[in-house]
């Protein structure tokens, strides 16, 4: 039976990520950081996925993991989506580690479980679940590239570990400044992993993965635009009243709150149902992926709105929960792609 209630061990493991995010990544300084062009921390990334050992979350003990589950990783990819915290979690920690589990690649992953090395899935952020990589030696739009050690490649013969140093990476601009896009051109070299016919599910299963735990951080979005929302509207006072006691505004506050709980819901389900493999996963994923990518978009919108003048400040980081929200609505297929993929499952094609 599905369980969409958190456990103790997830409350405990969502307070010390939210603990070390409060101490090296307050999101009011994020728009500083990223004006002086120094977003990434690498000593954060050290804290969070070493010492914490959250990279190996996904990875079982005897492969050096934590031998946790997607429901762990959901609620460190909530506290990142509440920060915006710009560190490669979700492509190294959840799709990259995904894709090699699948492919039975069990020394690389031992290196991203221990957080001695970050991988990244070289395929566009954009690419759903379902996706056939290109032939073609060269991906446009790979996130996380240039923070990567290890590019995962994907060849018509397999797939293929090579080192980020050896190849072709060229930043390209980002709509969401937390998280870099870049082209990546690797057409010789590395380490084969897999043949065409795994590499091809082992892609398939990063991504789905991937697509149901962004879920969890467009949750985490969600959520802190709600509550910043409603502390801003609690202090701000207009004609001697605090602005969030006008029924107008009560009113679109509570709104979003209901859209906030069933993104909760939906977030857990997608999650839930990756633990083991179920088969109802692809289901869950696009059901959350649907939900949650609008509730995202909306929270970060009234977020902006709400807080009048200072919203469509630079200083505010409230622009920068607007341009995540807005780049994970199309990362990993966009609403209208799991909308087909709904489809599909049920046996409803839209009408010719």
């Amino acid at each position: 039976m599905t369980d969409l209630l958190y456990s103790e061990a997830e409350g405990d493991l969502r307070a010390a990520v939210r603990s070390l995010l409060a101490d090296r990544a307050d999101p009011a300084d994020l728009p500083g950081r990223i004006e002086a062009d120094s977003p990434y921390d690498p000593a954060l990334w050290t804290a969070l996925a070493a010492d914490m050992g959250t990279a190996g979350l996904l990875v079982p003990e005897k492969l050096g993991g934590q031998g946790a589950s997607h429901r762990e990783a959901a609620v460190v990819l909530e506290e990142l989506g509440r920060a915006v915290t710009p560190v490669p979690y979700l492509t190294s920690a959840v799709i990259a580690t995904e894709t090699l589990l699948a492919a039975r690649a069990g020394d690389l992953l031992g290196e991203l479980a221990t957080g001695r090395k970050a991988a990244v899935l070289a395929v566009p952020l954009s690419a759903g679940p379902d996706h056939e990589p290109a032939a073609t030696g060269t991906v446009t739009g790979v996130a996380d590239a240039a923070r990567a050690d290890v590019l995962l490649v994907v060849r018509p013969d397999g797939l293929y570990a090579v080192d980020a140093a050896e190849a072709g990476i060229v930043p390209q601009t980002p709509l969401d400044l937390t998280r870099p896009v870049a082209t990546v051109t690797a057409e010789s070299g590395g380490t084969r992993l897999a043949d065409a016919g795994t590499a091809r599910e082992a892609v398939r299963r990063g991504l789905l993965a991937g697509a149901g735990l962004l879920a969890s951080e467009q949750l985490g979005v969600a959520e802190w635009c709600l509550e910043e929302t409603v502390r801003h509207t609690r202090e701000r006072h207009q004609f001697n009243r605090p602005v969030g006691s006008f029924q107008a505004l009560k009113h679109r506050m509570a709104q979003l709150w209901l859209e906030v709980v069933g993104a909760r819901a939906a977030a857990r389900n997608a999650a839930d149902a990756l633990v083991g493999g179920s088969p109802e996963a692809p289901l869950a994923v696009a059901v959350a992926q649907v939900y949650c990518s609008r509730v995202a978009v909306h929270a970060a919108e009234e977020c902006v709105q709400l807080h009048g003048g200072i919203g469509m400040t630079w200083e505010h980081p409230a622009h920068l929960y607007l341009k995540r929200a807005k780049a994970d609505q199309i990362a990993l297929g966009s609403a209208g792609h799991h909308k087909q993929t709904l489809a599909d499952l049920a046996g409803l094609p839209a009408p010719a």
